[in-house]
């Protein structure tokens, strides 16, 4: 039975679901104090990928708790009402060492990678970790400094510099153009009570939602984790709702700006990007078509114009990042700093020929093809399958097969990504490049 979005996300909100697509089993319930639960069984598989997230990131943070929700991933593993910093390390190592946590702008995820006989024992360490947390004061200042180098790092990074700018020049104001990390300055100012009141009010049985993929069974996986919930002090007895899928306003309009951040790199980081639409547009079908021709492969128009006709630079690609609220469309390079001015100009050009001349029907189907494999390859690993569970329920709201993301790829046209490129280029861009001081 083939699953879609819309009638998914119609029986997301009725609560349970069982459907099957090729073998693999998709189940979904709600436990009693709004717990969402999703499994993918998955034949043949002998190991499993379990991931617990929290329906809030980055974006959801208040003025005074920048970086909390990134403060918060580090300090599940700091220990627990139960478990100290290094028998939660022991028991990670133990396990195959396959655990670790993620923080992203619309959510944090804690997630495993296990044997299927290890799957309770896994659940019984993450869950510990997610119910309770021990958020010692302590614990928060040696961590406060791990935290500063970890911005450290990818502040000696010109790629990373770039990104992180061009998406708050972007964005503007809007929470989604904050570092997901917080600033040196936000995570040095944040204080104990700050990161105990985010956890109170984010961590709970109506945020929590737990899936899992590969050698898993579901009415199992749901009674283990109402049990380690309820063991770990969360009230698992009322009949819960689970909370609504958060979003922010809608991304406004801002007006382009050009910056030049200095950087002791050797080489430069150069960034264009211009506004997009959001995640839900049909139009992203094409986009992603676009991407994969103007700067997805050693094909792409990018590679080509900038690195094997000229020279210019080593790394060059394009880039979509579109969210509930709005989008965002960019080309990267890195390239000396005395040739960023003519690598943007490129960048620039890259696009505009395709909005003015089109793109070829070998292109299109390149295009497809490389699309194609991104979606078969990547669900041949179980942490791929997890992690869709994951986004469809606090993302997207709704899951769409293999074998119709791969009619709509195979139904993009040329006219459509021409059309794409169009509108891609006729939108204000903004230009951001990091690199060594200049006289």
């Amino acid at each position: 039975m083939d699953y879609t979005e819309a009638p998914l996300d119609l029986d997301f909100s009725r609560g349970g679901l069982s459907l099957e697509e090729e073998g693999k089993l998709l189940r979904r319930s709600v436990l009693p104090g709004g717990v969402r639960v999703l499994s993918e069984r998955i034949p043949h598989s002998h190991s499993t990928s379990i991931g617990l997230w929290i329906g809030a990131g980055s974006r959801d943070e208040g003025d005074e708790a920048r970086g909390s929700t990134h403060f918060l991933e580090h300090l599940l593993f700091k220990g627990t009402r139960n478990r100290g910093a290094k028998e939660i390390a022991e028991r990670i190592d133990y396990l195959g060492g396959d655990f670790n946590a993620a923080t992203a702008k619309q959510y944090t995820c804690y997630y495993g990678h296990c044997f299927e006989q290890d799957v309770a024992p896994s659940l019984n360490l993450l869950s510990d970790m997610v119910t309770g947390a021990r958020l010692d004061a302590g614990d928060m200042e040696m961590e406060r400094g791990v935290i500063l180098e970890e911005l450290s790092m990818y502040n000696d990074d010109a790629a990373e510099v770039a990104h992180e700018a061009i998406t708050s020049m972007v964005f503007g104001d809007h929470p989604l153009g904050r570092p997901v990390g917080g600033t040196r300055e936000s995570v040095s100012a944040l204080a104990n009570e700050s990161l105990h009141n985010h956890y109170s009010a984010m961590y709970g049985p109506s945020e929590l939602v737990v899936t899992a993929a590969g050698a898993v069974d579901h009415e199992q996986l749901c009674e283990r984790v109402h049990a380690e919930l309820e063991a770990g002090g969360w009230d698992m007895s009322g009949p819960g709702v689970p909370e609504p899928r958060r979003t922010a306003s809608l991304i406004a309009p801002v007006e382009p700006a050009t910056r030049y951040i200095e950087r002791p790199v050797e080489q430069a980081a150069v960034i264009l990007a211009a506004p997009s639409f959001d995640l839900f547009d049909e139009r992203r079908r094409a986009l992603f078509a676009m991407n994969a021709i103007l700067g997805g492969g050693t094909s792409s128009r990018l590679f080509q114009k900038i690195r094997e006709e000229r020279g210019l630079a080593y790394s060059t690609y394009s880039f979509p990042s579109l969210f509930p609220e709005g989008g965002m469309y960019g080309m990267y390079a890195g390239c000396a700093v005395a040739n960023a001015s003519e690598v943007a100009t490129l960048l620039a050009a890259c696009l505009e020929e395709i909005a003015a001349d089109g793109v070829s029907d070998a292109e299109v189907e390149s295009a497809y093809r490389r699309i194609r494999a991104e979606i078969i390859f990547s669900n041949e690993h179980l942490s791929s399958h997890m992690n869709r569970l994951g986004n469809a329920e606090l993302i997207r709201g709704s899951l769409t097969s293999q074998s119709e993301l791969l009619r709509k790829a195979r139904a993009v046209t040329a006219a459509d990504v021409q059309e794409v490129a169009q509108f891609i280029a006729s939108q204000p861009r903004s230009l951001v490049t990091v690199g060594p001081a200049v006289g």
